[in-house]
């Protein structure tokens, strides 16, 4: 019988399972359960785990016996080594009146509808990953901080780390939440709200969708009785196809058994807060310079065409010649949809050096070049039957178009989060830009929120160039 070692006393995995059966009928919070299944879910994480509290919660419906199983299909499990991470910010009059219980409350009904979330990662006999429907559930991590909220953003910006609660899939999944969320209590009154979301679970889209749902039904709207599912056809290879690697994506080393991959060198992440003014700019300037704009060039465009070229000014004789593009045709999307991974990815290719290339030409190359590589993906998975490890983000350096999501649908008491961001974890060592909806300022505008991962030396010349040339600096979080 497999047991758990904590301190002098061994907790065997029936005992283990009793505990999370009562836990479906009684309000409780079954902490050391919690802190003993998270020591090893948890490798790097940064806030003691003392000056934590830790909760479950599971489906407000229990299911008994009557475990389901949700199956991953390719892309699910295409996506499975990264994570995706995201904040919002409430000041206290959004927070008035609002306890730990308040916000936890909601999230019952909401897992009835969400049942595969709250399960756990299983291996079927042919060694391919699924989801076991079993109500292990959610984890909700409570925090305070001795600071104010206009303190913290001073010092640490838009940086997501430790607003999160730092979590990945391993060493034994069938212990791993897939998602865990974080409420973390400022000395001001204010709060933060942290999603960690597995992305084998669905896209960015989707994990949005869920947070969003959960303020929803807080404010008292009743869940919807079911969540459309897409449907999801198998590919279809065609017949001259070429056995090939596809570009966007590579397969991967994992960090001892973590559902996570190994960098070669360290990655960081920076967001850049560019406002509607300096947006403006950047786009008069473009406009001025390209005779031939349709005036549907999209922000997404302009701005990854501008980093796209500091990149590879950065990496000289080695910037990158051949990018991804990753979006996920949010127009298509449905209201109260079932999470899925709806990523597309294309990839772009030049033979002209990036680092020399007007903006603009990388904006119509963006915009019209996108090479699609679905059958060479398809075709991959199909052979790999699930059972290896690949990186999507930062494979090659990768854009991902979210500025159309709707992260400022996160309220408290009908209020807006007075900051909104998101990142990714387990990028490639290649690196990742994501475009994001800004805040909105006076005037009703909103500019752009820039999350990018890039090794540690690049990012720090690329914060050099924004705002040298565009006055894109790390002071924007004093604006509050």
């Amino acid at each position: 019988m497999q047991t758990f070692p904590y301190k002098n006393i061994n907790i065997s995995t029936k005992f283990l399972l009793i505990l999370q059966k009562l836990s479906f009928y009684i309000s409780i919070h079954l902490s050391l359960l919690v802190t003993l299944l998270e020591m090893a879910s948890l490798p790097n994480l940064e806030t003691p785990l003392e000056s934590l509290r830790i909760s479950t919660v599971v489906p407000a419906t229990p299911r008994g016996e009557e475990n389901g199983e949700y199956n991953l299909n390719n892309i699910d499990l295409l996506m499975k080594l990264h994570y995706i991470r995201s904040i919002y910010l409430f000041d206290s009059k959004a927070v008035q009146d609002l306890s730990i219980s308040d916000l936890k409350t909601p999230m019952f009904p909401l897992l009835d509808l969400y049942s595969h979330v709250s399960g756990r990662v299983r291996l079927a006999e042919s060694g391919r990953p699924f989801i076991k429907i079993n109500d292990a559930g959610v984890r909700v991590a409570e925090a305070y901080c001795d600071k104010t909220l206009h303190e913290w953003l001073d010092e640490n910006e838009f940086s997501i780390d430790g607003l999160v609660h730092d979590h990945v899939l391993g060493p034994d999944v069938a212990f791993s939440p897939l998602v865990f969320i974080k409420f973390q209590s400022f000395k001001c009154g204010g709060l933060s709200i942290g999603l960690s979301w597995a992305h084998i679970l669905g896209d960015a889209i989707s994990a949005f969708n869920f947070i969003t749902k959960w303020s929803q039904t807080l404010a008292g709207q009743s869940p919807p009785k079911s969540l459309h599912k897409p449907n999801l056809t198998k590919p279809k290879f065609l017949s001259n196809y070429i056995s090939d690697n596809p570009i966007s994506i590579k397969k991967a080393t994992v960090v001892d058994e973590y559902w996570l991959a190994a960098n070669e060198s360290y990655v960081a992440t920076h967001t850049f807060h560019i406002t509607s003014k300096q947006l403006q700019n950047l786009i008069t300037s473009y406009t001025s310079k390209n005779s031939n704009t349709n005036g549907k060039t999209k922000y997404f465009e302009i701005i990854s065409a501008m980093i796209w070229k500091y990149i590879a000014q950065i990496r000289g004789d080695f910037g990158p010649k051949i990018v991804t593009i990753c979006t996920t045709n949010i127009s298509k999307r449905v209201e109260n949809e079932f999470p899925t991974n709806g990523v597309i990815l294309r990839k772009i290719e030049t033979n002209l050096p990036p680092q020399e290339s007007h903006i603009s030409e990388l904006v119509k190359l963006i915009a019209e070049e996108k090479m699609n590589e679905d059958d060479a993906i398809g075709k991959l998975l199909e052979e790999s039957e699930g059972k290896e490890d690949f990186i999507v983000y930062g494979a090659k350096l990768t854009f991902v178009d979210l500025e159309e999501a709707d992260l400022y649908e996160v309220k408290l008491n009908g209020k807006k989060p007075i900051m909104a961001n998101c990142d990714f974890r387990g990028v490639g060592d290649q690196g990742v830009v994501l475009v994001l909806p800004g805040l909105e300022d006076d005037g009703g505008n909103n500019g752009r929120m820039i999350t990018v991962s890039l090794l540690g030396k690049e990012l720090d010349q690329l914060k050099y160039k924004l705002e040298r040339e565009w006055g894109i600096n790390n002071c924007s979080s004093r604006g509050f």
